[in-house]
């Protein structure tokens, strides 16, 4: 039954048009298995971890059989939390996109409930709530449920844990009518029997037997490091493994513009991906990522599934994803076709309860990794440049080269030297301050200076428009250029010492975004 697809599980044409637009390509174990008895309005406990599909197993039956006509209550989803009560809203929302008039209302603590009220006056369809604001509802008479037709708890094992369960039995006894009773936990304790004993009719019980969803081929490491060093560590990583084809998750669409925006600043060939890109805009930087144009594609979630390019070498989650199954999806674009990959994922101190969720759920552990630092990148760089000498050196014809090198070298310069002297001007680009001549007298050249500039994101001044006229305009090569912090009202950007003059003697003469700029060291 595993090899059902989502056509073949007797899905209406909108839904179908909904899961393809949210890059869904064949249903999970647990969609194959609980979709079919929950069209048939049976009661089902579904022993499912987060991670399996288990939002879409429950919210594509609920979504199909929701009567668009009648403006009631129809179904009710449990949440133990307001961020899982979100998530499951946005999902339905997504499932739902091409019904028109369905309506999807998450009701939580911590929101006011005078706008939720509002909504569910307006007709709601389905409620996704946290308990103790869901019974608020129905003692206060904003929720009506005479037209109740099924009730799902979500990780009602966590409802459990967190006392819920007085309030998960109240929600049940508030319907006069039958109704269907569906809950997914990803175990099956005793509380939950009791429940299943005394308010399911004759519950069937699916379990899905949680596998090591992560490929052996796949490193996966963790970094920590702030926002706004990110990019650069993309650069530093990209350029030190020698990595040609790499692909970079954020959370949202507007960060996956400003990313490609800043990678592109620093020299790579970037496009981006998102949601808010035609069919005919996707196909079209698809394209360019299949052939090679771009080095690296940066995209939000909808690019996770349906991605099928073999020669990804790397995937960096630029943000932690909110969901262990957007991190399964994410990290599988790499190590396809029994080739090697490398996962990266950005991480800050704060974020570390994030992390063991991904490593519970995967059953694996994030190794640790170092920022490389640009002494490490500048070597890897020469040593790249060697090997390409290697090349050219074994494919001969280099006498008329040799003879302008004998003719150039003379008591000044020996034949060494010169060779040294292209080499480090074919790595100028790339060059690390700590490795370069001293020229300024004022500032270490060893070390990065932090220069404030007085614009901000007032100005809607991004990393890469600092990038680019700092680059543009007192040619800096941009991959020196260090961390960045963008205020509302000025930035902070980090410079070799070797360039602070430069800099400072031609950005105070030049305007970004329109807002001439007043440049000084920090």
């Amino acid at each position: 039954m595993t090899d059902l697809t989502f056509a073949e599980l007797n899905l209406s044409q909108p839904i179908l048009q909904g899961l393809t637009d949210m890059g869904f390509e064949e249903p999970t174990p647990v969609q194959t298995q609980c979709i079919p008895p929950l069209l048939n309005q049976k009661d089902i406990v579904g022993q499912a971890q987060t991670g399996t599909g288990k939002t879409a197993a429950f919210g594509i039956p609920v979504v199909q059989q929701t009567d668009i006509s009648v403006q009631e209550v129809q179904t009710i989803i449990m949440c133990p939390t307001r961020e899982l009560a979100i998530q499951v809203t946005g999902e339905l929302i997504k499932i739902g996109k091409h019904i028109d008039g369905l309506h999807v209302v998450p009701v939580y603590g911590g929101q006011s409930i005078s706008r939720q009220i509002k909504a569910l006056k307006r007709g709601a369809h389905i409620v996704v709530g946290t308990p103790g604001r869901t019974i608020d509802h129905l003692r206060r008479g904003t929720m009506k449920l005479d037209q109740l037709q099924r009730v799902v708890f979500d990780e009602a094992d966590e409802m459990l844990n967190m006392g819920f369960r007085d309030d998960m039995e109240q929600i049940l006894s508030y319907a006069d009518q039958p109704v269907q009773t569906i809950m997914f936990s990803a175990t099956m304790s005793k509380g939950i029997q009791k429940i299943m004993k005394r308010y399911m009719n004759n519950p069937q019980t699916i379990a899905i037997e949680r596998k090591k969803v992560t490929a052996p081929n796949i490193e996966q490491y963790v970094v920590e490091v702030r926002d706004s060093v990110r990019t650069e560590a993309i650069c530093r990583f990209m350029d030190i493994n020698g990595f040609k084809l790499a692909l970079v998750f954020c959370n949202t669409k507007r960060k996956t513009e400003k990313v490609s925006r800043e990678l592109q600043s620093r020299g790579y060939s970037t496009d981006f991906i998102n949601g808010d890109l035609n069919q005919n805009q996707r196909d079209r930087v698809m394209a360019k990522f299949r052939s090679g144009a771009i080095d690296i594609l940066v995209g939000t979630d909808v690019a996770a599934r349906g991605l099928d390019i073999e020669d990804i070498e790397v995937v960096f989650n630029y943000d932690i994803p909110h969901d262990p199954e957007y991190y399964v999806h994410r990290i599988g674009r790499t190590g396809r076709a029994g080739r090697s990959g490398m996962a990266i994922t950005f991480t800050t101190k704060n974020k570390k309860k994030q992390l063991r969720s991904i490593e519970k759920q995967i059953k694996n552990q994030l190794q640790p990794l170092n920022l490389p630092s640009t002494a490490e990148v500048q070597e890897s760089r020469i040593t790249g440049e060697m090997d390409d000498l290697v090349e050219v050196l074994e494919k001969g014809s280099l006498r008329p080269f040799i003879e302008q090198i004998e003719s150039f070298a003379d008591d000044r310069f020996t034949t060494i030297e010169v060779a040294a002297a292209l080499l480090k001007k074919v790595t100028a680009a790339s060059e690390s301050p700590d490795q370069s001549d001293s020229t300024s007298k004022s500032y270490d050249d060893s070390a990065m200076i932090k220069m404030h500039f007085n614009v901000g994101k007032k100005n809607n001044v991004y990393p890469g428009d600092l990038v680019g006229a700092i680059a543009g305009e007192s040619n800096v090569p941009g991959n020196v250029i260090g961390n960045i912090d963008i205020h509302p009202h000025h930035s902070f950007v980090d410079v070799p010492g070797k360039h602070v003059e430069d800099v400072l003697k031609f950005m105070n003469s030049n305007r970004v975004k329109g807002k001439k700029v007043r440049v000084k060291v920090a």
